[in-house]
């Protein structure tokens, strides 16, 4: 048997997050490999805090002894400046949801766009990615659309209800891949209408964000359809194109690879993917994500 290590700390910091299956998944992996690892949600919505606060939970963080934090809504942009390098599919995506703590520093990474990148080829390996519609601009959707462009997208149109994040997206994207077709989508409806496949890549949908990003009566049979929410693991979103025909993939992939990703960079360890993504079944049971027993 593999001997015990020194304790390793990491955590989580976002909104809302009492749910996430982060902590069952690192905690697990760790104990496989032998290591005593201690992950914890920093919840800005249970301390009652907010993104101006990152500084000093990340400051906490490093006075704990952390070795890393994973980042995720609404704090993979404003991360950013309190960082004090950055790697480069991060730098392009403008995102981080992976920040390594050691000797003092603070480096970002980004594992979000392998892990949804993963998540899909695994779901829907024929999907066709010639003409696909984003919905959201922000942390989540930089990664997912730097994914669906590095898979071969011939063309990818994003939509936000804050047109300047849309443009601002669709601008890094076509700099970084000039061979493709990356545009703002002003109508959404006809947008989705000509897709062959839709990222969801905002809150909607989540456990204190429910609803819908989309009326159901734009999804169309020839549309597949791919999620980054996975608590509920079957949103709105994923039951309404189900019902109209559309192939899905949950946002169960992105989820473990970018947590296979982050445990790799946060303890030097290579995880082993079929048991991390057989201990996610085992805790999405049935479709329904349940609060894994840490106890």
């Amino acid at each position: 048997m593999t001997q015990k290590r020194d304790i390793l700390r990491a955590g989580l910091i976002g909104f809302g997050i009492q749910r996430s299956l982060t902590p069952a998944m690192h905690m697990r992996e760790g104990a496989a490999h032998g290591v005593d690892y201690q992950y914890e949600l920093i919840d800005l919505n249970e301390r009652k805090l907010g993104p101006d606060d990152l500084d000093a939970l990340v400051a906490e963080a490093e006075q704990r002894g952390f070795c890393g934090l994973n980042i995720t809504y609404p704090c993979k942009q404003k991360i950013l400046p309190l960082l004090t390098d950055i790697s480069e599919d991060a730098r392009k995506l403008g995102a981080v949801n992976t920040v390594i703590l050691r000797n003092g520093k603070r480096i970002g990474h980004n594992t979000d766009w392998w892990g949804f990148a993963q998540g899909l080829s695994r779901q829907l390996p024929d999907a066709d990615l010639s003409s696909v519609v984003q919905i959201g601009a922000g942390g989540a959707g930089a990664a997912t659309a730097y994914a669906v462009l590095e898979m071969g997208a011939r063309s990818l149109a994003v939509f936000d209800i804050d047109q300047d994040k849309a443009s601002e997206l669709a601008s890094l994207m076509a700099r970084h891949f000039p061979e493709a077709s990356v545009s703002v989508a002003s109508d959404l409806q006809a947008a989705i209408g000509g897709a062959t496949g839709l990222v969801h890549a905002t809150p909607i949908g989540m456990d204190k964000h429910p609803g819908m990003p989309v009326p159901a009566e734009l999804l169309h049979p020839g549309l597949w359809v791919a999620e980054v929410v996975y608590f509920p693991l079957e949103t709105a979103l994923l039951q309404a194109a189900r019902q109209r025909g559309c192939r899905v993939a949950n946002g169960g992939g992105m989820a473990v690879f970018q947590a296979v990703g982050a445990f790799s960079l946060f303890t030097g360890l290579q995880p082993e993917v079929g048991r991390v993504l057989r201990h996610f079944e085992v805790l999405t049971e049935g479709g329904v994500t349940r609060q894994p027993q840490t106890a």
